[in-house]
């Protein structure tokens, strides 16, 4: 069924059509219209059987969801920024358990300061945590990644993580596809958990593992993801046989066969980048575009053989390992080892910075001068101020208010309002 459709609406009818038993709730800009939209579905009866819980907390909401997966429930949950901070432990623990929850994470900014817009430092924190992570570049693919992702986890019996670009991709009103029920329920089978409490056969879900098999604990966990490298694929092409939206479910690749610079990237900025290579193509530049749709596991194979012919690849980050610079680069890195091509790392979008097409252009167009670690559209004047600050006084005050100060956009606590 075609409809237009807010992203966050779209995803859950998507969460709805996966006939989830257990739905854990809890609000959080810019996710909290995902759970509202399951309340009222549930509400309305159209999804029987199941379990709406408000709890009090994301870190109860992952608690709940990890009880309800090992009693046999297919369970769901959605999160954000410190949200997903917040239940930081209990995700470790349901990837620990090998529990098949999937979550939405509503990509957004991770304070202080406090930032409610899109990056994706909150899902990038958690990339070692165990769970398989999958970012969408525009609604459609959301909604098909949804669906997706509940019969991946249950296959290998890991939890997924679906990325979605907070406001840019969760409150824009954009044309969707969603399957009709009866396509979705020939694609997703009922849930069938490998580990079950159940009082007439009791185990131990989370017993105490010392040195003797903790290591082996791990490399198993390890071990699924690599097998979901090769499912993923398997699982994209069964769904688009379903529905008629073929996807790889690793990467996608747009104008990449004599491409000289690519740029890699996840998520919506994605298609900012293809108009700015087509413009550039129309000028002579031959540039193109990896997408990244699976970060963990991450397609080593798949990267390198997608880009491993080019001249130079920038990676273009939303998110800053502070001390080091790119985080999606190191993998890149790795999956083009034995090459002797240059990998420069592009900060951009940090807080919901727009990233400009312009920007892309020169950025791309520049694409020899940059250095290892950039960072598009840096206030540099901003930055000199605060340093100056810094070295002039010892009591130079709040660095997030002095720029705002600097910026014009707060007053002066002496009545002077410093212009842009």
């Amino acid at each position: 069924m075609r409809k237009q459709i807010e992203g966050s609406r779209a995803v859950a009818e998507a969460v709805a059509l996966a006939r989830p038993e257990v739905i854990c709730a809890y609000p959080i800009s810019p996710q909290t219209h995902i759970v509202e939209a399951l309340s009222a579905i549930v509400k309305s009866g159209e999804l029987e059987p199941c379990e709406y819980v408000n709890v009090e907390s994301e870190f109860a909401a992952m608690s709940v969801a990890i009880g309800a997966s090992a009693a046999g429930a297919r369970s769901y949950t959605a999160t954000a920024s410190q949200g997903l901070l917040f239940m930081v432990e209990a995700v470790y623990n349901a990837s620990g358990l090998g529990l098949p929850i999937v979550m939405t994470v509503a990509n957004r900014a991770i304070g202080a300061p406090i930032n409610i817009w899109n990056d994706h430092s909150d899902a990038m924190s958690q990339r070692d945590s165990g769970w398989i992570q999958l970012y969408a570049q525009d609604n459609q693919e959301a909604v098909d990644l949804h669906i997706q992702a509940f019969r991946l986890a249950e296959a290998v019996s890991l939890p997924v993580m679906v990325c979605m670009d907070g406001f840019i991709l969760t409150h824009a009103v954009e044309e969707v596809e969603l399957p009709e029920q009866e396509a979705v329920d020939d694609f997703l089978p009922p849930f069938e958990p490998r580990q079950v409490l159940d009082p007439d056969e009791p185990v131990s879900i989370g017993a105490m593992v010392g040195p003797e098999a903790f290591m082996e604990v791990r490399y198993l966990a390890h071990r699924r993801q690599m097998d979901a490298l090769e499912l993923i694929p398997e699982i994209a092409g069964a769904y688009g046989e379903a529905t008629g939206r073929l996807r790889n479910g690793l990467i996608s690749e747009y104008r990449l066969e004599d491409a000289e610079v690519v740029v890699v990237a996840l998520g919506s900025v994605l298609g900012t980048l293809q108009d700015t290579v087509d413009a550039l193509r129309d000028n002579g530049v031959r540039a193109g575009v990896l997408g990244i749709t699976s970060f963990r596991p991450f397609p080593l194979d798949a990267v390198r053989e997608a880009i491993g012919h080019v001249r130079t690849v920038v990676v273009l980050e939303k998110a800053l390992a502070v001390g080091i610079g790119g985080i999606v680069t190191n993998n890149v890195r790795t999956a083009l080892a034995g090459t002797a091509i240059p990998v420069r790392t592009v900060i951009a979008g940090l807080g919901g910075r727009p990233i400009l097409q312009e920007s892309l252009a020169r950025m791309i167009e520049s694409v020899d001068d940059l250095d290892e670690l950039s960072f598009l559209d840096l206030r540099t004047d901003l930055v000199e101020r605060e340093i100056e600050r810094t070295r002039s006084s010892r009591r130079s005050g709040p660095t997030a208010e002095n720029l705002l100060r600097d910026v014009g956009a707060v007053g002066d606590p002496h009545g002077v309002r410093t212009p842009r």
